[in-house]
């Protein structure tokens, strides 16, 4: 079964890719807030079909369109000791350098407790203030 969501008619299209930031408080009284809210906050997700049907919405301009959405694997930075297969709490750096071409990646959303497990490992990442870190997929 698809999973199904709302999102701006406007961002509406196939292949589009965003990250759910979680419950706005103007959707506090919505009637459709559990269609939006079963998606993973700060995860990634792909638009892969659009549905005919529109809501009306106070966060979006205009309408909502109903869309199916897939769920995009972890792409992020963790220590090049680590291998593809271990199951590993991954620990987040602690860095400002919001200016790294990196930043983005190394910061992704994960949850501090949880077991991650590594699918796949990517090149080496020349980390401006000294971590030794490599590019991974993770799943949950």
């Amino acid at each position: 079964m698809p999973l199904v969501t709302l999102i701006g008619e406007k961002l509406a299209k196939v292949n589009l890719e965003f990250v759910y930031i979680g419950p706005q408080n103007d959707c506090r009284n919505c009637k459709l807030k559990t269609v939006c809210f079963n998606l993973k906050q700060g995860r990634h997700y792909k638009i892969t079909k659009l549905r005919d049907k529109r809501h009306s919405c106070n966060v979006h301009d205009g309408l909502a369109a109903i869309v199916e959405v897939q769920e995009l694997p972890i792409i992020t930075c963790i220590d090049k000791k680590l291998s593809k297969g271990n199951k590993s709490k991954i620990e987040i750096k602690n860095c400002n350098n919001i200016g790294c071409e990196h930043y983005e990646i190394c910061m992704t959303s994960l949850q501090k407790d949880k077991e991650y497990k590594i699918i796949k490992t990517f090149e080496g990442i020349d980390c401006p203030i000294g971590y030794t870190l490599q590019k991974a997929e993770l799943t949950e």
